[in-house]
Formats: structure tokens, C-alpha cells, sequence
């Protein structure tokens, strides 16, 4: 399946420009979102809660209109909802669709909503998807430096037949067709593989992988300090060899002693029945059972995940890990 990777050349931002652009939310995604488009130029307008913290901080970068969520909707151009996946439904029928106004654009970053049908909006809009793939912190430093992150595109519903103009003009207004954006056909893409990239690999398998690791070192007499070094510190540096080169830079980075042993073991550890798991994990997220899951989770007050976040502050390696970084920062510091 080919898909289209679209650059600065295939965007034009005076698609935007004399259209007014609600940011819903002012989290790390909405307040990276909102001030890349307030310094590409664009009428940005920040609806939050009146007198919140997020409030006070929009207020405090300037440059943007700073007002409630359904005065935002009002009048809006482009509307982005860039509040918590567990919010959104709730933002969307309380301020969003009394407000929306016939031709206006509807834009998200993750299509949670849209996939499991949340949020099911009128016929009347435009609903697109702009996904920047990296955390907001991340995208607002590309941009200030010139660069950007490389973003998704979905176009779900083409009400004005500017659907895709606007979704690449939003992707050129945060820097990411600097980097490349690429085109796929539906929210389900996005929303699935994103479930389970974090679930199977990013968050979840990674996040085990390395305490499992970790664990087995001290469990054998080792000292944490060299176990944290090996099966933690470094996996940073790994990544960013296959990021930079592919996994066959990175193999020929490393030692002939690593090569081999890891070519010959690795099947050890991620072998059939991993795999087996991650079909699962991949057939839940299909089937809507994790969004059942995680809806009623969140019903319960997040219960369980307070438990399991808990449980993991407590581990022995964050402890560990709290200590080496420590050593960092202390050089950072005197430098």
C-alpha cells in the first residue's frame, strides 16, 4: 500500500489565513498546537475553563485569544479538539456541537472518538485528523528550531471540498511538512495502530522488556546500578541508532560479539508466543473491547491505573533509575 508524503510545497497556509482556529484544550498537545500556529501567523483563539490553569498559561504565552470552550466553537473556522481521549466525548456534546457552525472544520490529532464512534458529527463539517507523531513537548522544539515532526493526515469527511487543503495547512502551520506528512485513508489507521504501537511495543513491551531484564541482573548478585546501565540506559542509545540508520546501522555499530549473541538469542525472549500476545492485544483494540475497557475505567475514576501507577513508581529500578539520572544532572549542572 503506497502512501502519499506531502512537503512545504504541497501546502499553502493562506488556506487558513483569515479563518479563525479554536485550540480546545491546553494540554502539551493543544498549547504546542496553538503557539506554532500563533507564530506561523494563523488567528488562534485557546478555549479552556475559565480561570484554570490552563487558562492562566494561555494568558501568560500571549499572542491568542484566551476564552471558554463554547465561545471558542462560536464563529470558528477550524475547531481542534485537543483534550484527553476519556474527554472528549463529554467536551464534544457540552461545548462543541451546540456551537459548530455549518462549513467549519472539526480536526483531531488521535482518532479514538471518531474510530469508536464517541463523537458522531453532523454532515455538515468537515472532519479531518492532523496527528503530529511525537509528544508536544517535542513538536514545539522542532519548531522553534526550524524544523518540525512529521505529521498524519486524515480526511473522514469532505463537507466544503477543502478538507485536504486545511488538514495540510494545519500540518504547515506546526512545521511538520518540513519533515514530511503523509496520507492515509481512514481514522481507523491512526487510532489503531496507535493503540497498539503504545500497548505492544512503545509503553507496554518496552517498559516490561526492560524491567524483566533489569530484574534478572539483580536477581543474579548484580549490582541495580550496572543492571539499570544495561538493560535501561543504554536502550536509548540503541534507539537512536535504528532511528537514525535502520536496524542494520545499528548492528554495524555495534560489536561483532553483540551482533552475534543478539541475532542468535533474541528469539528467546520476543518468540511465537509474544507474538501470539500481540495478536491479541491487536484483535482487542479491532474489536473495541480495549475502548470498552478503558471507557469504564475511566467511569470508575481511573481506579486501576492510579494502582498500577502506584505500583510502578515503587519498583526498585525507578529508584535506581532516579539515582543515575541524578549523575546527569549534577554534570549538567556545572557545565
Amino acid at each position: 500500500m503506497e502512501t502519499k508524503i506531502y512537503h512545504d510545497e504541497d501546502a499553502d497556509l493562506n488556506v487558513l489565513k483569515g479563518k479563525k482556529i479554536a485550540v480546545i484544550g491546553y494540554g502539551a498537545q493543544g498549547r504546542a498546537q496553538a503557539l506554532c500556529f500563533r507564530d506561523s501567523g494563523l488567528d488562534v483563539t485557546v478555549g479552556v475553563r475559565e480561570n484554570g490553569p490552563s487558562w492562566k498559561k494561555a494568558k501568560e504565552d500571549g499572542g491568542m485569544t484566551v476564552t471558554t470552550m463554547d465561545k471558542a466553537v462560536k464563529d470558528a473556522d477550524v475547531v481542534l479538539i485537543l483534550t484527553p481521549d476519556e474527554t472528549q466525548p463529554d467536551v464534544y456534546k457540552q461545548y462543541v456541537e451546540p456551537n459548530l457552525k455549518e462549513g467549519a472544520a472539526l480536526d483531531f490529532a488521535h482518532g479514538f472518538a471518531i474510530t469508536y464512534k464517541l463523537i458522531v458529527p453532523p454532515k455538515n463539517v468537515d472532519v479531518i485528523m492532523m496527528a503530529p507523531k511525537a509528544p508536544g513537548d517535542a513538536e514545539r522544539q522542532q519548531f522553534v528550531e526550524g524544523f518540525g515532526v512529521p505529521a498524519l493526515i486524515v480526511v473522514h469527511q469532505d463537507f466544503t471540498g477543502n478538507a485536504k487543503k486545511i488538514a495540510l495547512a494545519l500540518a504547515k502551520g506546526l512545521g511538520a511538512t518540513r519533515a514530511g506528512t503523509f496520507e492515509v485513508d481512514n481514522f481507523d489507521y491512526e487510532t489503531k495502530s496507535d493503540l497498539f504501537g503504545e500497548q505492544a511495543v512503545e509503553c507496554g513491551g518496552l517498559s516490561k522488556l526492560i524491567q524483566s531484564g533489569y530484574q534478572t541482573l539483580v536477581d543474579n548478585g548484580f549490582p541495580p546500578i550496572v543492571a539499570y546501565f544495561e538493560c535501561d540506559h543504554e536502550c536509548k542509545l540503541i534507539i537512536d541508532l535504528i532511528t537514525s540508520g535502520g536496524f542494520t546501522y545499528m548492528w554495524n555499530v555495534c560489536s561483532n560479539t553483540a551482533k552475534y549473541g543478539g541475532l542468535t538469542r533474541r528469539d528467546r525472549v520476543i518468540n511465537d508466543k509474544s507474538i501470539e500476545g500481540m495478536k491479541e492485544i491487536y484483535r482487542e483494540i479491532d474489536a473495541g473491547e480495549f475502548k470498552t475497557e478503558w471507557r469504564q475505567e475511566w467511569a470508575n475514576g481511573l481506579v486501576n491505573l492510579h494502582k498500577m501507577m502506584d505500583a510502578e513508581s515503587k519498583k526498585d529500578i525507578e529508584k535506581t533509575g532516579a539515582m543515575v539520572r541524578s549523575l546527569f544532572q549534577r554534570k549538567a549542572a556545572k557545565n
